[in-house]
């Protein structure tokens, strides 16, 4: 990914890669910066970049509907030993699936979002798909992973600017018809992580199903 992001300006600078004793390595610049802790239509732009990106071949696909979705979730969820509850709040309906494809980082959490005096960038690039567009927005947007990376959630106004910053109307409608989905498989996943005990997992999964609850309200 780093050499295809190759002066884009969206991620380091490759310097080199290699194999040591059977380990592989790799070499890039550090970027200078904070992790992102506010303005969110600089990380609607920034990700509208990666989405106008090129395809590199042979990409992993990234799930794609909300049948995927749930397949996904589902297969979280039976990891997890406290499971009731969030099946109870499995979403109902469907959204099918989409041929607007494009490059998503995978995980643009602010911790992953570097931000200094010239620019926004994303680091680790480690988990890259081609899928929906709605993946990347539903992740910034998790009220887990904001809480979990700068300790609270996006309020309705820095949400409302993200989603009027991001170029795309057509994929925004998109993400808010799979809201519901993407907040349940979040919280599956922060409550397998709960398992091992930290207690702000539990928190994030119960911020998921709030806004989750608030969505039928």
């Amino acid at each position: 990914m780093l050499r295809a992001l190759a002066d884009t300006g969206l991620g380091p600078r490759l310097r080199d890669v290699g194999l040591n004793q059977g380990l592989r390595w790799i070499l890039y610049d550090h970027l200078p910066g904070d992790s992102w802790a506010s303005g969110t239509t600089d990380v609607a732009r920034l990700l509208a970049k990666v989405h106008d990106q090129p395809q590199p071949s042979d990409m992993v696909r990234g799930p794609n509907g909300s049948v995927e979705l749930i397949l996904q979730s589902h297969d979280i969820l039976h990891r997890c030993a406290d499971q009731q509850a969030l099946k109870l709040l499995e979403p109902m309906g469907s959204v099918g699936q989409t041929y607007d494809v494009t490059l998503l980082h995978g995980d643009p959490v602010p911790g992953n979002i570097l931000v200094s005096e010239q620019q926004i960038q994303l680091i680790d690039w480690q988990c890259p798909v081609v899928g929906d567009p709605a993946e990347d927005l539903a992740i910034f947007l998790s009220p887990a992973m904001q809480f979990l990376y700068r300790g609270k959630a996006l309020t309705p106004q820095e949400e409302t600017h993200f989603l009027d910053a991001y170029p795309y109307k057509n994929r925004v409608a998109r993400y808010l018809d799979l809201q519901p989905w993407y907040l349940w498989r979040m919280a599956n996943y922060c409550n397998w992580r709960s398992q091992d005990g930290d207690p702000r997992d539990h928190h994030a999964m119960g911020l998921e199903i709030q806004k989750l609850k608030s969505l039928n309200a």
